[in-house]
């Protein structure tokens, strides 16, 4: 099922009757389409469509009405102003290090706090594709074990998945329905890239 582009930054979910995909899109879409289901539908799972992750809906109609002004959340008080550069995006927090490495901060181009940035970056540039495929098997991990945690074959499949076995990982998942092999598939696509 497309989903349609969301205004906002609220992640895509997908929804599942029993192992059925029922409903994808933005919350809205899901939400309205999960309380079009009769009460009669199975057990109703929603899920982040990039994470994996279970998402709990509130379907009751009354879920949607806005926050009383006595209920509603009071602004943050402005007494303290933030240290940093916020409007930037810059949050000062504390580092603790050994004075020789403060000595060596203090001595590269631009002070400790671009030369700290610099090798930040290099390290996650280093290891942006270990993370990515650790990240998908786990994504993939994370929806299979809510939704298939019971089928035949779980165990193998995870450890087909940890082990990046394509091959053993998709024998083990055939006989799985079909809804549930697809949202794997595509949750666990970027796991099997070599390490």
């Amino acid at each position: 099922m497309p989903s349609q582009p969301s205004s906002d930054m609220s992640p895509r979910l997908v929804a599942f009757s029993g192992f059925r995909q029922v409903a994808a899109g933005d919350h809205a879409q899901v939400l309205s389409a999960l309380r079009k289901l009769s009460a009669t539908e199975e057990l109703l799972r929603v899920f982040n469509d990039a994470t994996g992750e279970r998402i709990d809906l509130d379907l009751r109609p009354e879920a949607d009405l806005p926050l009383s002004p006595a209920t509603a959340e009071a602004p943050p008080s402005s007494a303290a102003r933030p240290v940093g550069r916020p409007k930037l995006g810059v949050v000062a927090r504390e580092v603790t290090l050994l004075p020789r490495h403060w000595e060596w901060l203090g001595s590269q181009p631009g002070g400790a706090s671009v030369t700290l940035r610099r090798l930040i970056d290099e390290s996650r540039k280093a290891s942006e594709g270990r993370i990515s495929v650790r990240t998908s098997r786990e994504n993939a991990y994370r929806f299979m074990s809510e939704m298939a945690g019971d089928l035949a074959g779980f165990e193998e499949a995870s450890r087909a998945l940890f082990a990046g076995d394509k091959p053993k990982f998709e024998g083990l998942v055939a006989p799985w329905p079909q809804d549930v092999r697809l949202q794997l598939a595509k949750l666990a696509a970027a796991g099997w890239s070599a390490e």
